[in-house]
């Protein structure tokens, strides 16, 4: 599954964009804002991100930036299963923080969760990171009031996160993406080209 957005395309993994994907996020001030990724992010970190299995359920996304020269990968969207319910995740490479692709690529992911069926979706962010906790707002999420403590791979420790929910019901519908074939048929277009 793709989608794109006015700056941006959202794409699976591929084997071929662990060099390019390790290069995006092996630095410790963003992965001690995440959950599942270890520190130091190694080479072998990235190929096995970029070359798990595609879960249709719980789409994970690279964000290439399409505009202003080549593509380039600059983050990474999705939707994991934890703790009995859908979260949203994302990270942004450093020099794109603060111009709003955290904010553009999950409005994407939240429209994509809404058409697979997902009827609600939950997030958090560690409390001493609240720039996650303002994209969150912006996306219609509400706060709980509740915290929990949750281990970050990154840090090597348990951290207190700050809980939001965001109900996907007709009344807080994300506006349209556009979306684009299935990965397989990209692929094999891409292929035939190659062969031409």
């Amino acid at each position: 599954m793709f989608a794109r957005t006015e700056r941006l395309l959202l794409r699976p993994s591929w084997p071929e964009d662990a060099a390019e994907l390790h290069r995006a996020i092996a630095d410790e001030a963003i992965v001690r804002n995440l959950a599942r990724a270890p520190w130091p992010y190694t080479a072998d970190d990235a190929a096995q991100f970029a070359t798990q299995a595609h879960d249709a359920l719980y789409p994970s996304f690279l964000l290439m930036l399409r505009t202003h020269g080549a593509p380039r990968l600059i983050g990474a969207c999705g939707l994991g299963n934890y703790d009995g319910g859908t979260e949203l995740g994302y990270w942004i490479s450093r020099p794109y923080w603060g111009l709003g692709f955290a904010t553009e690529a999950s409005r994407a992911v939240i429209s994509i969760a809404k058409a697979i069926g997902h009827k609600k979706l939950i997030a958090s962010h560690f409390t001493d990171n609240p720039a996650s906790g303002n994209v969150l707002r912006k996306l219609g999420f509400q706060n709980t009031g509740k915290t929990s403590v949750r281990h970050s791979n990154g840090r090597s420790a348990a951290m207190t996160c700050a809980l939001y929910e965001k109900a996907l019901d007709r009344a807080g519908a994300e506006p349209a993406i556009k979306q684009r074939a299935p990965m397989r048929n990209i692929r094999a277009q891409m292929e035939g080209l190659q062969a031409a």
